[in-house]
This record gives C-alpha cells, structure tokens and sequence, in this order.
C-alpha cells in the first residue's frame, strides 16, 4: 500500500480550500461563535504530550465552558476517572483544541489554543455547584475558532437516528474481558448508575 507523504500530493488531490471554508477563522470570540459556544454543554479536547496525544470528552449541566473574556476560556474539571492525559499533556505542551457541540445541531464549533491548569481559589469558586468545587480549572487562550463542516454529524445521523447503543457491551463487560474474567464486571455495571450520581461533582 502506497502512502501520501507530502503536502503537495495532499493539494493535488484535494485542490484549495473554498472562500467560507478560509473565511470562518476568527482568533477570538464573535458574537455569533459567543453565542454558539455559550449554548454547547459538551465538548471533546485534544492534547498533545510526551506520550502521544489524548482526546477527552467534558460536559455540563450548562455551558462546558466560561467565557472570561472574548480571548479566553475556562473549562472546569470536574470528577472523572483521575488518569489526568489531558491534564498531564497540558502541563507538558499547552496546544489544544477544542470541538464544541450542540444537541440536535450539525455544526460543530473548533477552538484551537493554548491551555495552563488553575488550582486558584476564586476561580474555582466560579463552578460551585452545591458548595462543590472542581479540583482545577483550564484557562484556554483562544488562537482560533472557525465552524466545521457539518457532512460528518449529518452523516453519522448523530441526533436523528435514535439510540443506536441496544446490544453493545457494557464497560463492565469490557473489563472482564481483557482482565480474561477476573475482573468482576457484572457487579461494576451494578454499581455504576448510582457510584456516578453520587460523585457527578
């Protein structure tokens, strides 16, 4: 199998971008892309670090993110699974990006920036969500942000299609399996509804 390994092979088979797709880019927050990004309630990241590259989902009750102002966001990290990738790829190389998403929407909005990771008192308190704070916050400057095509969603059927998670494994499942059985996944499953409401914040 032959592979492309250079820019010019990429642009001989794909041709020049059209004028919208060049024109979208902004490098800070618009009223529109504002208003966009201030109804998104979920949002998947991408790092890069020493050891590779990390993409992490983050969602909300409300708005993913904070806007402190028209170059910059803030982005709570809340309870999760404390392996840390895209905290540690920060600390290591602050690149990021950002896709933000809306529920029923096809677009998806892109940031691209640079992060740094908060433990600021005052800033944490901004998240308190029933006298509970996230442990840090990401401070994103904004480098760009542009829309994405929307042919990928529209074509994944994203929200028109219905559930389509009937019959799939469980995590739980998942574990049995590569552990060969000894872990106990029917019993994590059990547990799982009612161990991630208790520690949502």
């Amino acid at each position: 199998m032959e592979y492309l390994d250079s820019i010019e092979a990429l642009e001989a088979i794909y041709g020049t971008p059209s004028g919208p797709a060049m024109q979208k880019v902004t490098h800070h927050l618009t009223p529109g892309y504002r208003a966009w990004i201030a109804r998104s309630r979920f949002c998947v990241i991408s790092t890069v670090g020493l050891d590779g590259t990390d993409g992490s989902p983050r969602g909300d009750a409300g708005p993913v993110v904070l806007e402190l102002d028209q170059h910059t966001l803030a982005l709570p990290d809340w309870r999760g699974n404390n392996r840390m990738d895209t905290l540690r790829n920060i600390v290591a190389d602050g690149r990021i990006s950002l896709m933000f998403m809306v529920a029923g929407s096809t677009d998806v909005v892109r940031v691209n920036g640079h992060a740094k990771i908060t433990t600021d008192a005052d800033m944490l308190a901004r998240f308190d969500i029933k006298g509970k704070h996230p442990r840090s916050v990401i401070i994103i400057k904004i480098a760009e942000v542009y829309s994405q095509c929307a042919r990928a969603v529209m074509r994944a059927g994203l929200w028109s299609d219905g559930d389509l998670s009937e019959g799939l494994p469980t995590f739980g499942d998942i574990l049995k399996e590569i552990t060969s059985g000894a872990f106990d996944g029917a019993s994590y499953d059990l547990a799982w509804d009612a161990r991630a409401k208790e520690t949502m914040w």
